[in-house]
């Protein structure tokens, strides 16, 4: 299991005191907050303990439905086949876990009696955009999270409220943003859009998201280095695509920008501007399977360089220090080239004086 994404959000969030962490089918953690009630468990699937299982009150507790004294307000209707909404929901309803089901979409007013509602769990359903209706969830005005991962869409939803925070929409078929569909969720921070099928980003598609720090656009269908992007983001995924290059001022006007994931696409160096990755805020840099040579210049603040799977044959030390002296030298930590045509021995001697802060190299 790759570990990277993982560390990149424990870095960027710091230690939560109270928390635990369980990972959704999106692939970016999840904290949990036992301090506010939270559940600490995303289903009840394969747990026997019966205490896990006792109903608060069975008879407002839909029968497709389990409702555990542990979280009294939860409702768990995860993995049960179903193809239709369960009917009275509990108005003290808070988490709501509806994924691995059979669901195409919702009436209107489905969500008209958990207006309370924290988390919505719809992964693993076979929701379609044409059947979400624009102002399902507009009523849900304590919606923090929104998980709809693996479904069928081909549209970000609609009218989402603007407390908002988490909205995990991985693994559809997601070819548009409409007009103005994150115009008022300035709170949002997280979004997950990997495995869809985006081509390019037009300019307004995603203005309003001013607090966004992770935007996950894995395995799109991008040729270009996408533009009009969030300037907040602090960690920016755009592996498995099929970029060819990186243009010089594609990534200026990003001061928070500090992990970049480029992995799998097709990079090669006349691609890659030289000032490309000139950002003294990138902390971690991935380049791995692509088709460079040489190594591209990046910044000496550069602390996490990944560049396995390429064909370098040079180690071009001026790609990492500019110049070398008791004050100049690169701050890379980790630096991989294993799986090029480079050899340990081949290295030119004044690598160690760059790179004198190192702890792991692999050739």
């Amino acid at each position: 299991m790759d570990l990277r994404p993982l560390l990149s959000v424990l870095a960027v969030l710091g230690p939560v005191w109270g928390s635990t962490l369980d990972v959704d089918y999106g692939g970016v953690p999840l904290w949990i907050n036992r301090y506010l009630g939270e559940p600490s468990v995303l289903s009840l699937r394969g747990r026997m303990d019966p205490s896990w299982f006792r109903a608060v009150n069975t008879q407002s507790c839909p029968t497709e439905c389990e409702c555990p004294i542990r979280w009294p307000t939860a409702l768990y209707c995860d993995y049960r086949g179903l193809g239709e909404m369960p009917g009275g929901l509990p108005s003290r309803t808070q988490y709501l876990f509806l994924q691995g089901n059979n669901l195409t979409g919702f009436s209107p007013d489905a969500f008209a009696n958990a207006t309370r509602l924290r988390w919505l769990f719809l992964d693993r359903n076979q929701l379609l955009s044409g059947r979400l209706d624009a102002g399902l969830f507009s009523g849900l005005t304590q919606l923090v999270n929104l998980f709809m991962n693996h479904n069928n869409l081909t549209e970000v939803p609609a009218g989402l409220p603007g407390q908002v925070r988490q909205l995990r929409l991985a693994y559809n078929h997601i070819e548009t943003i409409p007009p103005g569909t994150f115009q008022n969720l300035q709170n949002l921070t997280l979004l997950l859009l990997q495995g869809n099928r985006l081509k390019v980003v037009g300019e307004s598609d995603f203005r309003g998201l001013s607090s966004l720090n992770l935007l996950d656009l894995t395995g799109n269908l991008f040729e270009k280095f996408p533009r009009h992007l969030p300037p907040s983001i602090s960690q920016l995924y755009l592996s498995n695509n099929s970029m060819v290059g990186v243009e010089g001022d594609v990534l200026q006007g990003f001061p928070s920008l500090r992990y970049l994931r480029l992995g799998r696409n097709r990079l090669r160096d006349g691609g890659v501007d030289p000032a490309a990755f000139n950002l003294s805020s990138l902390v971690e840099l991935d380049l791995s399977y692509n088709q460079l040579t040489q190594i591209p210049v990046v910044p000496t603040t550069l602390q996490y360089l990944y560049l396995e799977a390429n064909q370098i044959s040079v180690f071009n030390v001026s790609s990492l220090c500019r110049e070398v002296s008791p004050t100049a030298y690169s701050r890379i930590k980790i630096l991989r080239l294993d799986g090029n045509r480079l050899l340990h021995h081949q290295l030119p001697a004044d690598w160690v004086m760059c790179l004198r802060v190192l702890h792991h190299i692999y050739v």
